[in-house]
């Protein structure tokens, strides 16, 4: 028996066969050892992807805590910022005591990034309770105001001399800034 075949069929037979064998030392030179790379850069890029998301989520924690104590704290953040001015101290504290007066000692070494002067304060009252008072209105004042110990109250007639000294906190600027540090003090 005789096989007839044609020519184009052969040619096909031979030019599958070539193809067949083509695709499947490409497949196992080149696809199925990629395909692993493939499958472990997916895991490990999967296991990036949830850090990510959890090292956003805590981003997005801290940004909006750190939003709350801005708002919450915004009056002390805004008062290391002004400058202290001893005449507006004396016209905003004045309705506290008979007579006010003030002094600057000295500027003191500067204490974790603050710049600090230390002023001594003379003050007449007619209370212990209006100095406590003052004391309130400071906490709430423009500046961030530390009241030194002791505190010395003498009895002079109708009234009681008090003698205080009190450190003033400021920020301190950089020279690159166009505030003058020297404005920001006494």
């Amino acid at each position: 028996m005789k096989i007839n075949m044609s020519r184009q069929y052969i040619f096909l037979l031979a030019m599958a066969t070539i193809l067949l064998t083509f695709v499947l030392l490409f497949s196992f030179t080149v696809l199925i050892p990629k395909g692993k790379e493939y499958r472990e850069q997916r895991t490990n890029l999967r296991r990036v992807e949830v850090d990510l998301r959890r090292h956003e989520n805590f981003n997005d924690t801290t940004a909006q805590e750190l939003k709350k104590v801005q708002i919450n704290n915004r009056h002390i953040i805004e008062s290391f910022d002004a400058t202290f001015n001893p005449q507006r101290f004396q016209m905003l504290n004045k309705n506290y005591f008979n007579s006010l007066t003030l002094s600057k000692i000295s500027q003191l070494t500067d204490e974790d990034g603050f710049a600090v002067y230390e002023v001594n304060a003379t003050s007449h009252i007619n209370s212990p309770k209006v100095f406590y008072n003052f004391l309130d209105a400071i906490n709430k004042g423009d500046w961030i105001i530390g009241i030194n110990f002791p505190i010395n109250f003498k009895r002079e007639a109708d009234v009681i001399r008090s003698r205080f000294t009190m450190k003033v906190y400021c920020a301190k600027y950089d020279s690159n800034k166009t505030k003058d540090m020297n404005a920001k003090v006494l």
